[in-house]
């Protein structure tokens, strides 16, 4: 969804007169919205069930995009292939796998249930470039340390120089202040101890890239290629533990790169009140029964290949302090309560930081009763505790 993101806002830029003499705010609407179909599909070498997104351009003040369903989508193939898509919901998905193939000419069809029609340009797949190897090792980065990951690639051939990345990044998180204990409000209103559930010490967390990340070897005199695509910092909670990175290449043809390397270049030129407006970034796909009806996006046609690594911080940074956790765990009482110790700084009913579940309940001694932040307590509280499919100990 994120170059759907990207284009929405290349599309729909806010125009406003700021007045000087204003000291009124004024809640930014759109006053002409003109529908236009939004357009995500990348058809890749793998064979697998291909997807491609479809939603409408939204206006300044809606929240979320309305996708484009009961459509007619396909991709043909100039040996006569005709791979049909069906709706599935927030996507759609072909009805078989199929990958794409050197040397064919792959083009994409769409009928909107209103009647219009769309088809790209013909296009074939690029170089098929495998990513050599993925790393990460200790950089220091504009003054502060952390992990560098990057990518080597290398075409002897000097036919892949354009490159688009992605990554996808999971990481366990071990709560720091967990407690075989578990504060609950009774019905009653009164506060008892239960056994707390251990599902709540250990979850991961996950993160997809979302900045277009773009990179030409084509003024180079080889097709060599060596970029950072993520930093972290060392004082970052997420590789306190293990930490993991799927990495996606993708080899992209000229206009391809041309397209998102503008669309970069458009989304980040400035602010929605920026004067510099754009207007709508062409793609290769046009209307074939309606010139009035407006498409924005690109088909893709190219060559993926894809990396996991893993490594615990232990393994970079041996015998250093962990990172700071999600959040501050340091540990406080409630004023004005029996037994607690002087001072206790906090005001108010732990009942009520239980029920609201900001709280977490931490060690109970002889005398006293102490609390941290929830997360502090249970990981569950912003993350999953489901671990993935893929995840190596």
């Amino acid at each position: 969804m994120k170059n759907l993101k990207l284009i929405n806002i290349v599309l729909f830029a806010v125009l406003a007169i700021v007045c000087n003499s204003c000291t009124e705010a004024y809640p930014l609407l759109t006053n002409t919205y003109e529908e236009a179909l939004v357009v995500e599909a990348t058809i890749t070498n793998e064979l697998k069930i291909q997807e491609i997104k479809l939603t409408k351009t939204a206006k300044f003040e809606d929240e979320s995009y309305l996708p484009e369903s009961g459509a007619e989508v396909s991709v043909t193939d100039d040996a006569g292939n005709h791979y049909n898509f069906r709706d599935d919901g927030d996507r759609y998905v072909s009805e078989i796998e199929f990958q794409a193939v050197p040397q064919k000419k792959y083009q994409l069809h769409i009928k909107t249930k209103d009647g219009r029609s769309f088809e790209s340009s013909q296009e074939t797949l690029p170089a098929i470039n495998p990513m050599q190897d993925v790393k990460a090792a200790v950089e220091t980065k504009d003054g502060k340390t952390g992990v560098s990951i990057r990518v080597n690639s290398y075409d002897p051939n000097k036919q892949s120089n354009y490159y688009r990345f992605e990554y996808e990044e999971t990481y366990k998180i071990v709560t720091p202040r967990w407690v075989p204990t578990k504060a609950v409000v009774e019905k009653n209103g009164s506060v008892s101890f239960v056994p707390n559930s251990p599902e709540t010490k250990v979850c991961y967390g996950y993160k997809k890239s979302t900045d277009l990340l773009l990179e030409s070897t084509n003024k180079l005199s080889e097709d060599r290629l060596d970029y950072l695509i993520r930093f972290i910092s060392d004082q970052n909670y997420i590789i306190t533990t293990r930490y993991s990175i799927l990495v996606k290449q993708y080899v992209e043809s000229l206009n391809a790169y041309t397209y998102y390397s503008t669309l970069k270049q458009i989304s980040g030129s400035g602010t929605a009140l920026s004067p510099t407006q754009p207007g709508i970034l062409l793609g290769n796909i046009r209307s074939v029964n309606n010139s009035n009806s407006k498409i924005v996006g690109y088909f893709d046609v190219t060559s993926v290949s894809t990396e996991r690594i893993y490594f615990n911080y232990s393994d970079l940074f041996p015998g250093a302090p962990p990172p700071p956790y999600y959040t501050e765990c340091t540990e406080f009482c409630y004023a004005g309560y029996p037994f607690n110790p002087v001072p206790c700084t906090h005001e108010g009913s732990y009942a009520d930081g239980i029920l609201s579940n900001s709280i977490n309940y931490l060690l109970h001694g002889e005398q006293f009763i102490f609390w941290v932040n929830a997360p502090c307590g249970d990981c569950t509280t912003f993350a999953s505790n489901l671990k993935p499919p893929f995840w190596i100990d």
